[in-house]
């Protein structure tokens, strides 16, 4: 079993910055991909941005790419995700979820351990 909690999600003003964490625990492989999902009001769940225990290969969405920034700390088993120029449509709750052992980043059926998600507020 692997157990994710979110943590660092808030209220911020449009253009401001915020950074979430995903605390992991349990067991992992070294294969595996760790990514960060949300869903607004009203919308379906989407992958923001993922990224691989080894190598810190990563993804991101065109709609964060070159706001968002995904970071794994595997001594501390942590997966951060820092919000850059944020936006209002950035609004949602944010999920951290585990693909352990599968080889997507953004199949969502492959990820098989949720975190409780965070709320992330923009105010414009």
């Amino acid at each position: 079993q692997v157990q994710l909690v979110e943590s660092g999600g808030g209220l911020v003003q449009a253009g401001g910055s915020l950074s979430i964490s995903c605390a992991v625990s349990g067991r992992t492989f070294g294969s595996s991909i760790m990514g960060w999902f949300r869903q607004a009001p009203g919308k379906e769940r989407e992958v923001v941005a993922a990224i691989t225990w080894v190598g810190g290969r990563t993804y991101y969405s065109d709609s964060v790419k070159g706001r968002f920034i995904i970071s794994r700390d595997n001594a501390k088993n942590t997966v951060d995700l820092q919000m850059n120029s944020l936006k209002p449509e950035d609004t949602a709750v944010y999920y951290c979820a585990a693909n352990i052992g599968g080889l997507s980043f953004t199949r969502e059926r492959e990820f098989r351990y949720w975190g409780q998600g965070t709320q992330v507020t923009v105010s414009s």
